[in-house]
């Protein structure tokens, strides 16, 4: 293993992205960090997804090539690339984005330097099928922050932070540990679906599990906003939610200060406060959130008594 320069894994699942996979691939290849290997797994596409990349393939020995004998799903399969790489970091890329020449060459640095940093990510440019773009998730200056500020601006909403993990680098480890496949919640949502909720909660608890996280005020990742993609096509608001909630109901996992534990569940009733302000004529988000509430309450009432009962 060479420690000066670790192998960097760029995850690549796919499914029925024929016309554009080629521009996701070129932007992995022209990394100038070199040791990387790019992992593609097709996840049983209907149309010539698997035949472009496996051409592709042919060509770059950096990349290897695999297929679903049947689709999983978004989230198992973005499991199956991690099966499938060797590197020592992580950096998910989803199919319809790209980063960057430098990408890899100015977040490493961050992760390889410093133990105490969990995660980094980059300025991001959202284009739309409409022509506009737009620059998104600029948390401050190019630099260290305490995760806990990253953590908060989650719980209540803000939308300097990024859901998805397509525009970050993480620790293999971390990834490992908290890509999670089922989700548990009262309403039994399928979180194995869409994915929407577990790349939330990949951020939040490896932000609970280091003290600083890194950013850089660069737009070096760009999202494509379209008709098929995922957040676009669906609505997933319920789903971000009750990852949040879980993320609370088992934060005693990674943070044993209880005070700390006090803080983000106030976090997370304050920004229920707001949306019920904000949306009163709402009867049905009002509902919602009383229910989360007395799900959030029970919960924690719970984890109190075992603690209890353990002294």
């Amino acid at each position: 293993m060479n420690k000066s320069k670790p192998l960097v894994s760029i995850l690549i699942p796919v499914y029925n992205r024929e016309k554009i996979i080629l521009e996701t691939i070129q932007s992995a290849k022209n990394q100038t960090y070199q040791n990387i290997e790019i992992i593609i797994v097709d996840n049983c596409s209907t149309d010539a997804t698997y035949e472009v990349v496996y051409d592709e393939a042919r060509k770059d020995s950096r990349i290897k090539v695999f297929q679903n004998e049947e689709n999983l799903g978004p989230v198992k399969n973005l499991k199956k690339c991690l099966e499938h790489s060797k590197g020592e970091y992580i950096k998910i890329l989803w199919s319809d984005d790209q980063i960057l020449k430098d990408y890899i060459e100015k977040t490493l640095p961050f992760l390889m330097n410093d133990m105490e940093i969990g995660f980094v990510y980059t300025s991001t440019i959202i284009y739309f099928e409409t022509g506009k773009k737009r620059k998104a998730y600029r948390f401050g200056e190019t630099g260290e922050y305490e995760t806990k500020a990253f953590i908060k601006a989650h719980l209540f909403g803000e939308k300097h932070v990024p859901v998805s993990p397509g525009n970050a680098l993480f620790r293999r480890k971390d990834i490992e540990k908290n890509l999670l496949i089922d989700i548990n919640n009262p309403k039994k949502l399928d979180f194995s679906r869409y994915g929407a909720g577990n790349d939330l909660l990949i951020f939040l608890f490896t932000a609970a599990s280091y003290s600083k996280f890194g950013f850089i005020d660069e737009n070096l990742s760009f999202f494509r906003a379209h008709k098929n993609s995922f957040s676009i096509s669906y609505d997933l608001d319920e789903y971000y939610t009750y990852s949040k909630v879980y993320f609370l109901n088992n934060i005693f996992k990674y943070k044993k200060d209880r005070e700390v534990y006090f803080q983000y569940l106030y976090c997370l009733k304050k920004k229920y406060r707001y949306m019920i302000e904000e949306e009163q004529k709402n009867k049905l988000l009002f509902f919602k959130c009383k229910y989360l509430f007395i799900y959030l309450f029970k919960k924690f009432i719970q984890k109190l008594n075992k603690k209890i009962r353990r002294k």
